[in-house]
């Protein structure tokens, strides 16, 4: 049986007497795209924070590959192989595609004592990898700003697979962006679902959700109210559980007895 890339033993986050999580768990497996669904004040944020290291959790245990993980900073997060892309995107809008795609992580040439940023290399990987996303770039050197909001989406998904995330974590990927490009956004997600890397959707749009989820955890109020596999709930049935609305006791049968 395929053991989850990371799990999450009963997460719980506290600031103060406020409970952020109250005891949350979850896992991605590889090669899923695993729906963290809520609505705006469930705990979605807080507990993708805790997942990257923004935040230590007051209690509660993070697994790696099976191995107990302890969060001192995004960075070790990011060297576990967990990648977030943020609503924001962390882009500069006046660089250049391939300027944003290598940010910090340039790949230079030497010549004699002299480094320089090596821009054909770097046009050629940023190409490729765009385009195994389904982006055929005019060229390289067009600034980011110049792009679509699915197309820089998928620009910072590029980015986070090629350099290795074994996870990747999308913040609302398609909260603001208009019907084509949410297709586009949802077909990029597919595709880096196919490569085996474990996808962790938030959002609080069930039919977007639906649209490319493997399994489907819903936060409330910083607990969760269950988790289905695609095929074991409806739409309505997802809906009514974000809401905590009166179908939940109707739903402990369908849900296992998790909810």
């Amino acid at each position: 049986m395929t053991s989850p890339i990371v799990e999450m033993k009963n997460i719980e986050k506290h600031f103060g007497s406020v409970i952020a999580l109250a005891g949350v768990s979850f896992s991605v497996m590889p090669g899923e795209v695993h729906c963290l669904l809520g609505d705006n004040g469930a705990g979605k944020s807080t507990f993708i924070k805790t997942m990257s290291g923004v935040h230590k959790p007051s209690k509660g245990e993070i697994f790696v590959d099976g191995q107990k993980q302890v969060f001192e900073s995004p960075r070790d997060a990011m060297n576990s192989g967990i990648a977030t892309v943020h609503q924001d995107l962390a882009m500069i809008p006046l660089m250049s595609i391939t300027r944003n795609f290598w940010l910090g992580r340039e790949p230079v040439k030497k010549f004699g004592p002299i480094s320089y940023f090596d821009h054909k290399y770097a046009n050629e990987v940023t190409m490729e990898e765009m385009s195994k996303m389904g982006i055929n770039l005019r060229e390289p050197d067009q600034a980011v700003g110049t792009l679509s909001g699915g197309e820089r989406q998928t620009v910072a998904i590029a980015r986070a697979v090629y350099f290795g995330a074994k996870v990747l974590i999308l913040d609302e990927p398609t909260s603001a962006l208009g019907v084509r490009q949410t297709s586009n956004v949802l077909s990029t997600m597919d595709k880096v679902r196919k490569k085996g890397v474990g996808v962790v959707f938030i959002s609080h749009n069930v039919r977007h959700a639906m649209a490319v989820g493997d399994r489907f955890t819903v936060l409330n109020r910083g607990k969760t109210l269950g988790t289905a596999k695609k095929g074991e709930i409806t739409a309505e049935e997802l809906q009514d559980l974000m809401a905590g609305g009166q179908e939940l006791a109707s739903l402990e049968a369908s849900l296992g007895g998790t909810v």
